[in-house]
């Protein structure tokens, strides 16, 4: 018999629930962006996503169901992403999950964003099962993960400073593009140039998979204020396209580094910055000289997404790690804690 999860994602300024059965299926999955919201502010505000998050998550949550066609009573548990994220937008569906967990009286799983993210990338392929290599980029996170066996995650390398969807987005703004900054910058960049300007690539130390890009943040910023500053005209979708080879360069190599460090075969890319084609094509092919397996979920997984959270729970389920009503959301979590 399917074991049938409830699985809802507040973390930042998503408001998602989803119904998944078996760790695979996705009966439903309904996503409600605040990105109309947030765009006359140029990004996220924390307090207004909390407040969003409490006036969409029950219409939200009663669509999924809905959806499903699984009934209330045949849900088999209820999860709830419980960090890291803005700790406003956490409570909210924390909160919400716990009130449904007990009223139906199944187990509530507390899980982990990136954990998450990784595993909306086993769900959507056939075959991809641990040991593996995921490459995290989103929004407030760049992470290679070593996923030895199912929940049992190593960190091999994380970023030290901006990530790399907070960097493409700070890029983006320089060059006068709207919110959210990342699509809009990968249009342009496919207008121009890759190879126009040679922005600098942070190696870090010998065999280091840690990631920082403040330093790629600033000579591109340096460059257009130099150019502003002199008079210059600057062709925007170059440094758009030059700054983007720059930076996937970089998060590739090191997750195929990571790979054969590891000694495995199979790589998979995830968080919202997976969405972006040219990323996607840049570590396809460098896995492909490896003869690395590589595998991305669709990009309605990409993003923040309840799916992906109902993914991680069913091994959780499977496994009995239930938390009690107690559970409490914490704005910074290592994953090795999941």
């Amino acid at each position: 018999m399917s074991i049938h999860i409830l699985a809802i994602e507040t973390s930042c300024d998503e408001t998602s629930a989803a119904v998944v059965a078996d760790g695979k299926t996705i009966c439903s999955n309904v996503i409600y962006t605040q990105i109309a919201t947030h765009k006359a502010y140029g990004g996220v505000v924390p307090e207004i996503a909390s407040r969003e998050h409490l006036r969409k998550i029950s219409a939200v949550v009663k669509t999924a169901i809905a959806e499903s066609g699984v009934s209330l009573h045949d849900l088999d548990a209820v999860a709830v992403t419980k960090g890291p994220g803005l700790i406003g937008s956490l409570l909210v569906g924390l909160s919400y999950g716990k009130a449904v967990a007990e009223t139906l009286d199944v187990p509530l799983i507390g899980v982990h964003h990136l954990a998450g993210h990784l595993y909306g990338g086993i769900m959507s392929a056939d075959g991809m099962e641990p040991p593996l290599v995921a490459l995290i980029a989103s929004g407030g996170h760049s992470s290679v993960v070593y996923l030895r066996e199912h929940l049992r995650f190593e960190v091999m390398g994380e970023t030290r400073d901006d990530a790399a969807g907070e960097v493409l987005d700070k890029v983006a703004r320089s060059l006068g593009l709207p919110y959210p900054g990342g699509a809009a910058l990968e249009e342009l960049a496919a207008k121009g140039n890759p190879d126009a300007l040679d922005f600098p690539r942070a190696w870090l130390e010998q065999n280091s998979f840690d990631f920082s890009f403040s330093g790629l943040k600033s000579h591109v910023l340096n460059y257009l204020n130099r150019a502003a500053m002199k008079g210059e005209t600057v062709n925007m979708a170059d440094v758009a396209a030059s700054f983007q080879k720059s930076l996937f360069e970089v998060l590739a190599q090191k997750a195929v580094n990571a790979c054969k460090t590891k000694g495995v075969d199979r790589l998979i890319l995830s968080g919202g910055v997976a969405a972006n084609n040219t990323l996607r094509q840049t570590v396809a092919a460098l896995a492909a000289t490896e003869k690395i397996r590589f595998h991305y979920p669709p990009k309605t997984l990409c993003t923040d997404n309840a799916a992906m959270i109902g993914a991680v729970a069913y091994y959780k389920y499977l496994h009995e790690e239930f938390n009690s009503i107690s559970l409490n959301a914490t704005a910074n979590i290592p994953l090795e804690n999941e």
